[in-house]
Order: C-alpha cells, then sequence, then structure tokens
C-alpha cells in the first residue's frame, strides 16, 4: 500500500468511514488516489461522490450520516426518527427523510430511502442536530416527530403514532405541551389532545 493510499485510509477512519468526494478532495486527495484505493478494494463506492471503508466503519448510524452527507436538506422524520428516540417496536426497511415541499429528490442509491413532503412551516421546526464524527445528522426531536407520526398517519399507521405518545409521555418524559406545540403547526391538535389526556 502506498503512503497516500494509507493516508486516504487513516482519513476515512478519522471521520468514521464515510466521506463524499468533496470531503476527500478537500482533504489532499483525487480521483487517482481514490481510484487506486477502489481497485485495492480499500474502499468503496456506496453511491456518487460517496465513498467508505470496506472494512472498519464506526459509526451507530452509517445510514443517517449518509443521508447527511447526500442530502443537506433532508432531515430524518417519522419511522426513522422514532427509532432513533427509541419510541418504536418497529424496524424501518428504509429512511425516512423529510423535505420541504416543492424540492427536487435527490437520486440516491445508498441508503434506501423515503421521502416526505413537508409544509414550510412544519418543516422548519423542532430540528436537532447530532454531531456523528464530524458529521452534523439533522433529525426532528421526539415532540415533533410524535406530532409528525399523526400528521402522517395514514402512511404509517394510527397504532405507531398511538404507541409513539403513549412512550414518548409515559418513558421518555417528553412534555405533553411540547407535543401539543408542534400538533398545532402539523394542524392535528384535535386528533392528539383526546388521546393525550387518556394517557395523563
Amino acid at each position: 500500500m502506498g503512503s497516500k493510499e494509507a493516508e486516504l485510509i487513516q482519513f476515512l477512519k478519522k471521520v468514521g468511514g464515510m466521506a463524499s468526494y468533496s470531503e476527500l478532495n478537500k482533504a489532499g486527495f483525487n480521483k487517482a488516489h481514490i481510484k487506486i484505493s477502489l481497485t485495492n478494494k480499500n474502499i468503496k463506492r456506496i453511491d456518487r461522490g460517496l465513498y467508505c471503508l470496506s472494512i472498519g466503519m464506526s459509526f451507530s448510524n452509517p445510514d443517517f450520516v449518509a443521508i447527511s452527507i447526500k442530502i443537506p436538506k433532508g432531515i430524518v422524520c417519522l419511522l426513522s426518527a422514532l427509532a432513533f428516540h427509541e419510541a418504536t417496536n418497529e424496524i424501518p426497511g428504509y429512511v425516512a427523510v423529510a423535505i420541504p415541499r416543492c424540492t427536487y429528490e435527490s437520486r440516491v442509491k445508498y441508503p434506501p430511502i423515503r421521502f416526505y413532503r413537508f409544509a414550510p412551516e412544519a418543516w422548519g421546526v423542532g430540528i436537532e442536530k447530532h454531531e456523528v464524527k464530524g458529521h452534523e445528522i439533522k433529525i426532528y426531536s421526539l415532540a415533533k416527530t410524535v406530532a409528525d407520526c399523526f400528521k402522517f398517519r395514514n402512511k404509517i399507521g394510527i397504532n405507531v403514532a398511538r404507541e409513539a405518545l403513549k412512550i414518548a409521555v409515559s418513558e421518555k418524559n417528553v412534555e405533553p405541551k411540547d407535543i401539543m406545540k408542534y400538533a398545532k403547526i402539523c394542524r392535528v391538535g384535535k386528533i392528539i389532545k383526546p388521546i393525550l389526556e387518556t394517557i395523563l
């Protein structure tokens, strides 16, 4: 292994095992360096302009990191956000990503994605930012996610939304007033309020 290839591998290890072409380029690696590592199977291309180590990724949520790189405006939402907050027993087979209405859907091969279009007033609130190996992951808070689940109850199931509400209040100590704040923004306050009253 050449010195430049070793440096590239070391750089990827430093950032958790995944990086975009622009990140690699800024770090001093050109297409030739990347091609050598691909040929030697030390790294692999998982999507256009997105590379990772063949072995040794250290992310707890590599799919979310990939989303943060490929879809800068995307926010992890609904079932994926519930799973992140440990507020569901459902195991999503894709990453649910919120994008603003009238926004172009990026073509992404990895990871599997399902896009949900949010109204501007609902898309831009309740966002948490988590730092993972230098990558910023945007994900909705649990209170916002519960409101979103009721908004999209016909797509994800009303029982999933009800269970998430119960877990959020009873186990995760989410304040009912915070849930209702987002419920009003998502226009589902009248649906959530009576269910919330039976829990309290």
